[in-house]
């Protein structure tokens, strides 16, 4: 495992995902990128893990034209984690890249660039005309059309001086998840077992990131995956220079998912479960619902509609108690998992010489206003998962994906430094 010299022998990563472009009208939290970067220096962070937005800035012939305008989902997402954002934004995003990097310079800090394009972040935009200009790709050269934007971002950064803070590149986050499975989908591969469709795209990924590689040797490249499932690593591209993996855990909140039945499309809802979560205020889902010329927002990403309408409108308290009281059945699990996924990603990371980078955990997903994760059943969880890997010699780890300035775990401060400061001296 060779690190640059230039680049911290260990990572510690909070993520702003796509939230640090798509919040930042006054009083939220992106507003003030300094006072931001102040606040993770504090708590013990060194790297920040961003939606570099490469295809919304970048062309393969370099940067496009105008300024980008954000907008919401109106009443849609306002208590769901990473949907809550104000709108009305309207943004140089060149210059708002630039800033983020002469931020993370001042602040000697290094960044993480990844892409959530073909999954959540165009659908924040104000019209759907880059939206709709992604998904009219065709799915075998979506890999390509990313990197290539990718590459002329890159360009961009080194011409302003700012590659020595660029940690590592991601051609896109969790690949597995998303419309970049359309590939496979239309070879007629079932989603599950996930493996299969992985093995189906290794090819179009490794190409894709063959040509960063080319093009800018002095950066370290890869794609990013996750570990929600167990599959053969052997199948996965073999020119990464990195293995960056996600490590949702689940268990018991899998057990919440499943009783909620949202992916049967026939089923009534909410069915009698979800009812029993719900506020008493709730509306009716089809009175929370996007207006139809607003519809793109939703169309093919990973969180639906249902997912909002619960998120939005279930009382915090219920949906904390349900996970506490069925925790104890799935803890051992739970633990399990993250000791075999991590040791699964450990082995094929040292088989190919590279760094291990676990970017997101360690739970799932879960309302904006519950605090299962950042409580101590899941503080104990993330724990267990941070030691595990410090154990194996990872090179970045995250605390948890809900530590960033968009979430209210980020106020508990003593927490984080406590553990960044386990990772940055074992």
């Amino acid at each position: 495992m060779i690190i640059p010299n230039h680049l911290p022998q260990r990572l510690t990563i909070t993520m702003w995902d796509f939230s640090w472009y798509t919040m930042t009208m006054p009083g939220e939290p992106y507003h003030d990128l300094q006072a931001r970067f102040t606040e993770a220096v504090e708590r013990g962070y060194n790297t920040i893990r961003i939606c570099a937005m490469p295809f919304l800035l970048f062309t393969s012939q370099g940067p496009r034209s105008g300024k980008l305008r954000f907008s919401n989902l109106g009443q849609l997402g306002q208590r769901s984690r990473w949907y809550n954002c104000a709108g009305g934004a309207e943004l140089d995003g060149h210059q708002h890249i630039l800033e983020l990097f002469k931020q993370a310079r001042l602040h000697n800090c290094y960044i993480i660039l990844s892409s959530w394009e073909y999954q959540q972040s165009p659908s924040f935009l104000e019209s759907p005309e880059l939206c709709k200009e992604l998904r009219q790709i065709p799915p075998g050269e979506r890999f390509l059309t990313i990197a290539h934007s990718m590459n002329s971002l890159l360009d961009f950064l080194k011409q302003a001086g700012f590659q020595q803070q660029i940690a590592y590149a991601e051609l896109h986050n969790e690949i597995e998840f998303g419309q970049l499975t359309a590939l496979a989908d239309e070879a007629g591969i079932p989603a599950h077992p996930i493996g299969e469709q992985i093995r189906h795209l290794t090819p179009y990924v490794e190409e894709a990131v063959q040509l960063l590689r080319d093009r800018h040797p002095d950066i370290l490249m890869t794609g990013c995956y996750t570990a929600n499932e167990p599959y053969d690593k052997k199948i996965l591209p073999r020119n990464f220079q990195v293995a960056h993996f996600h490590l949702y855990l689940k268990g018991v909140l899998q057990q919440l998912m499943d009783a909620m039945d949202l992916d049967e499309q026939y089923a009534p809802f909410p069915n009698p479960f979800v009812q029993s979560l719900l506020r008493e205020n709730a509306p009716s889902i089809q009175q929370w619902q996007l207006p139809s010329e607003q519809a793109w927002r939703l169309d093919g990403n990973p969180v639906g509609a249902k997912m909002l309408y619960v998120h939005d409108w279930a009382d915090p308290d219920r949906w904390d108690a349900y996970l506490y009281d069925h925790y104890g059945e799935h803890k051992q699990a739970m633990l399990n998992k993250a000791e075999e996924r991590l040791t699964e990603i450990h082995a094929w990371a040292d088989e190919q010489h590279i760094p291990a980078v676990v970017g997101e955990g360690y739970i799932g997903y879960t309302p904006l206003y519950a605090s299962f994760e950042e409580g101590p059943v899941g503080k104990f969880i993330a724990e267990y998962a941070i030691q595990l890997s410090m154990k194996m010699n990872f090179w970045g780890i995250t605390l948890c994906s809900n530590c960033a300035p968009h979430h209210p775990f980020w106020q508990d401060i003593h927490w984080q430094q406590r553990w960044n400061q386990y990772i940055l001296t074992s």
